[in-house]
């Protein structure tokens, strides 16, 4: 076994993986952006190198390895994990690459080269086309739309855009290029037709370097939203004994056409909910899946540490008879994302950080960490078995509601009400479930009880900066207390009487007796005779509240002040949705644009975000320039109406 292993990688597939080299009792050696210079991964490995670069950098990653004397690189996934010019730089500095051979690499990264292989060993296969050898265009017109947009290179969906039209397809491919040439240096795109409503199914393998394969069992990945997986679970609830075992026979088939070793991951697209089972190959991911621990969790394998065994020229310790599955795994992805913003990226400091108890937590989140839109939104996951479905359903819905992330805005309350979604417990799943549901999923009002909340913790905190009750603007008067106000976007509150025994309203509606017992990091407050605990952090003057794994931002306005909705289009200013960086500026001061006109393209977190016209006009005003790094709520241009 090897001595020293760098991780090509960064935030929770980092951390994972120290974690198994610590078990292992095998050196870890992490490298890092400037961007990720005081990250977890960062301060767990036994030796980090910087990278002026970036994680694209083989040159810097590879002289990372020597210096430090590693003598495997671990990949992770993303990035450089499917890259098979890493893997052969990797083989020509005397270093061994944790994962297939580079030929497996290059058989399965060009899709099309894919499908044709798997084709010849009698897997069905989704029709479409990829560069450089066909026309993209005529590939769609081929095989009719909706098609899919995806880059050849890389996985994790994206870039992946879903083209109804072939007057959308031109602007598509341009974003989806830009998309893939960001993400993974390689700006090749390929075109498949489009299933409405599929299964999405994968099936984990392993393969040693003496011919050895054998499957995992399947993951149900069904759950997505913009093609990008949000749970993962195993095994699937839509497959039976005798389905597993031809999919799992197909995913092997694949793997030894193309001769591989290592772990892997076979996609299949699989038909509807009613009728006989059909699959058909998508594509083939030559790396760990993001999701590989739910597979863990039902069979009680490290799929790391075979990973390393295997790259050291292990055999696999045991044959596709001896595999089990026991019991069900759910795993929830949290992302740094606004659900009721349509899942536009966020990001901010994280203030205050639980992770849950009783579950698996894959994590690459600190107290402190900056989280900035360089990266996959990805924070963490969850991962809860039990024996059965339910169960785990059940056991991950409470760890959700343990979980605290104050500081960044988080999908967490979203994932709480995807699970508890009829259909998803009945196991009644497709990739457009989410889509169907979104209004009913997405909706994530502020509740009354936490306005109440947020008055009363700064109720309380007004009283224990000045330990002077004379010094509180509470409205005490010789008689009694009058009300004192505090006015959030969305609602007001008003308080009266001490923070240990007061009356709240909230837009002007009487909530009864209130009590409010600060903690370190918490608050008890009682309302109406309900003790409910929220965590509790300070950003300035913003106030973060955080209860049943949904957290809320109270900024303080000034009387009149609160934000008119309108404000964000009806009188033609064009704002950021997101923090991020402009890509792209498609007009300019002074031209006639319609509504719905493409003005801006913005990036975070690897996602292209096109900011249109919202109104009839000409462009009065426009402060972005490409390369701009811009903040949420930044006025990016203004479109006067026409006279």
């Amino acid at each position: 076994m090897f001595a020293r292993v760098l991780i090509a990688n960064r935030g929770e597939i980092a951390v994972r993986i120290i974690r198994t080299l610590r078990a292992m009792g095998v050196g870890s050696v992490a490298v890092f952006s400037d961007a990720d210079r005081d990250a977890r991964h960062v301060r767990e490995a036994d030796a980090a190198v910087r990278l002026p670069r970036g994680y694209l950098d083989i040159e810097g990653i590879i002289e990372a390895a020597r210096a430090t004397g590693a003598e495997a690189i671990h990949p992770g996934y993303g990035f450089l994990a499917e890259n098979a010019e890493f893997a052969r730089a990797c083989a020509a500095a005397g270093l061994v690459f944790v994962g297939p051979p580079p030929e497996a690499i290059e058989a399965m990264g060009d899709k099309i080269r894919a499908k044709a292989t798997v084709a010849r060993a009698g897997v069905p296969v989704v029709p479409g086309g990829a560069e450089p050898g066909d026309d993209l265009t005529e590939v769609a017109d081929r095989i009719g739309f909706p098609v899919l947009v995806k880059p050849s290179a890389g996985g994790g969906g994206k870039g992946m855009v879903l083209v109804r039209s072939a007057a959308e397809l031109p602007a598509a491919l341009e974003s989806a290029r830009r998309t893939a040439i960001a993400a993974f240096g390689d700006g090749t795109l390929m075109v498949e037709r489009f299933v409405p409503s599929p299964r999405h199914i994968e099936v984990q393998i392993l393969a040693d370097r003496h011919g050895n394969v054998v499957h995992l069992g399947e993951r149900e990945c069904s759950l997505q939203r913009r093609h990008q997986k949000i749970i993962e679970e195993a095994p699937s609830p839509l497959l039976d004994a005798e389905a597993r075992e031809r999919i799992g026979a197909a995913a092997v088939e694949v793997a030894r056409a193309v001769g591989y070793a290592g772990a892997g991951t076979v996609e299949f697209i699989v038909s509807g909910r009613e009728g006989p089972l059909d699959f058909a190959f998508m594509e083939m991911n030559t790396r760990l899946q993001v999701e590989h621990p739910v597979t863990e969790l039902v069979t009680g394998l490290d799929l790391v540490e075979l990973q390393l065994r295997i790259a050291a020229g292990e055999r696999l310790p045991f044959g596709q008879d001896e595999v089990r599955l026991r019991g069900h795994a759910v795993e929830a992805r949290i992302y740094a994302e606004d659900p009721a913003r349509g899942f536009l990226p966020s990001g901010g400091r994280v203030l205050r950080l639980r992770e849950p108890s009783g579950v698996r937590v894959d994590s690459g989140l600190a107290e402190g960490a900056v989280i900035g839109g360089d990266y996959d939104p990805m924070l963490a996951k969850v991962i809860a078995w039990a024996p059965d479905r339910a169960g785990a359903l059940a056991a991950l819905d409470r760890a959700l509601a343990e979980t605290v992330i104050l500081g960044v805005t988080t999908n967490v309350g979203f994932l709480r009400r995807l699970i508890a979604h009829p259909e998803v417990a009945a196991g009644r799943l497709d990739t457009g479930l989410v889509e169907r549901h979104a209004a009913e999923l997405t909706g994530d009002e502020v509740p009354e009880e936490a306005y109440a909340a947020a008055g009363l913790v700064r109720h309380a905190a007004a009283t224990r900066e000045t330990g002077d009750p004379w010094d509180i603007a509470d409205g005490w008067r010789i008689g009694g207390h009058a009300w004192t106000v505090y006015r959030f976007a969305g609602a007001q509150v008003r308080v009266r009487g001490p923070a240990g025994d007061a009356e709240v309203e909230v837009n002007g509606r009487s909530l009864g007796r209130a009590r409010v017992v600060p903690g370190d990091g918490e608050a008890l407050v009682t309302i109406g005779g309900i003790t409910r605990r929220y965590a509790v952090a300070w950003e300035g003057d913003r106030l973060w509240l955080g209860a049943g794994g949904r957290a809320w931002p109270f900024t303080p306005v000034a009387a009149g002040a609160e934000r008119d909705a309108a404000g964000h289009g009806g009188d033609g200013v064009v704002r950021s949705p997101m923090p991020g960086t402009v890509l792209v500026v498609k007009a300019a001061e002074g031209d006639r644009v319609h509504a719905g006109q493409p003005l801006l393209v913005l990036e975070a977190m690897k996602m292209e975000h096109t900011l249109v016209a919202p109104i009839d006009g000409v462009v009065a005003e426009l402060r972005a320039r490409p390369g701009q790094a811009v903040a949420l709520d930044a006025v990016l241009a203004r479109v006067a109406p026409c006279e």
